[in-house]
């Protein structure tokens, strides 16, 4: 048997389809995190009682001003992230659309993500103390170091780590802090030899920062475009590239003499 429709119910059943695809890209769950400005610890002081950095088998300095490694939040991997919470962490600053293999590139599990980040933090803090004896020169058979940071995985860490422990070993080698006082925030990974590598989400990194009270972002210099593209007013960026540099960028900030680099 045969049907003849209408031009009005003929556009009504082209349209069934369309409004049903419409309904599922709404409802489904994408394959996206969404993530937004972290905690931030002070690694020269105490993270939930207990200092991050112990040191011992060397004489420590007191230290002023802070130095804080930064995080971001997000969705979990077993998170359903739908059209229209993409659609929102799009239009605000405060929130971040990233693919879910982005921010959870191994594990297929939750359990399996938390295991694999907490051995990268763990490798993160080996090497961080690793580059900061190298950097001073110290054997580390007579230093032993402990890093403490509670509910924090991966090794985006790694420089304010070692900048943390260069500082309480040595300051800025002539007498005074590292921080020059500041409360100086950042991120990056650090290798053995000092070489600060990239870690993703700076954008909301330096976000936290400010609400932390930070004037000065350490970023790795090839995240300088995200680090300034939704910077807090008042938070200055300074890209960095080793330990090395580092430490002498914060010593002419803290003395005012010498250039300091600018993203």
């Amino acid at each position: 048997m045969l049907f003849r429709f209408s031009r009005s119910q003929a556009l009504a059943v082209r349209a069934l389809p369309v409004v049903a695809l419409l309904a599922t890209a709404v409802f489904a769950p994408l394959p996206f995190s969404v993530a937004q400005p972290g905690m931030t610890a002070n690694v020269l002081g105490e993270n939930k009682g207990d200092p991050v950095i112990t040191i011992s088998g060397a004489a420590t300095r007191e230290t002023t001003g802070q130095l804080r490694m930064t995080t971001i939040e997000a969705t979990g991997p077993d998170a359903d992230v739908r059209l229209t919470d993409v659609i929102d962490g799009w239009f605000d600053t405060d929130r971040a659309v990233m693919p879910r293999d982005s921010v959870y590139p191994t594990g297929d599990n939750v359990k399996e993500i938390e295991e694999h980040n907490a051995e990268e933090m763990r490798k993160s803090q080996n090497t961080a103390t690793e580059a900061a004896l190298n950097y001073l020169g110290k054997d580390s058979g007579d230093i032993k170091v402990t890093l403490k940071l509670a509910d924090v995985g991966g090794p985006s860490a790694g420089l304010l780590f070692s900048l943390g422990i260069v500082d309480k070993l040595n300051g800025d080698g002539s007498g005074g802090n590292l921080t020059g006082g500041r409360t100086i925030a950042g991120t990056g990974t650090i290798d053995a030899d000092g070489t600060v590598g990239p870690v993703g989400g700076v954008a909301l990194k330096t976000q936290a920062a400010k609400r932390d009270g930070a004037t000065v972002f350490l970023v790795p210099k090839a995240e300088c475009s995200d680090a300034k593209s939704e910077l807090p007013k008042g938070l200055r960026l300074i890209p960095v590239t080793t330990l090395k540099a580092t430490v002498d960028s914060l010593r002419a900030l803290e003395k005012g003499t010498g250039s300091v680099p600018s993203c």
